[in-house]
């Protein structure tokens, strides 16, 4: 993937939240990211496939759920900048709120 098509991916929001919420949290599956996100589940599928497809993540069925992390072969360029964004103090305060709906999420379990 070149960086400009990396980019574009990253310009969506609903993208870019999933993206935080996996470089933080781990591996999530559809339901946590909907609690989380407070967004409805063919959308949040919809941006998944998305990121999928492009190799940014990659995906694991178990059981019943299946569940997104980010793929462990990336680019170093591409680890380097989901790494800023995940450590960056202006992007944490604005996301902090699905974090928080997040931790109230794993507690009630899917």
């Amino acid at each position: 993937m070149l960086p400009h098509q990396f980019f574009k991916l990253l310009s969506d929001e609903t993208r870019l939240r999933c993206l935080l919420l996996l470089a933080r949290e781990g591996d999530l599956c559809v339901c946590e990211l909907t609690e989380a996100m407070e967004e409805s589940q063919p959308k949040i599928s919809r941006h998944l496939a998305q990121l999928r497809q492009s190799g940014v993540l990659v995906d694991e069925r178990r059981g019943q759920w299946v569940y997104y992390q980010i793929a462990s072969d990336l680019p170093g360029w591409m680890t380097k900048i989901i790494s800023g964004l995940k450590d960056s103090n202006c992007l944490k305060k604005q996301y902090q709120k699905d974090t928080n709906r997040l931790s109230n999420a794993c507690q009630s379990g899917c």
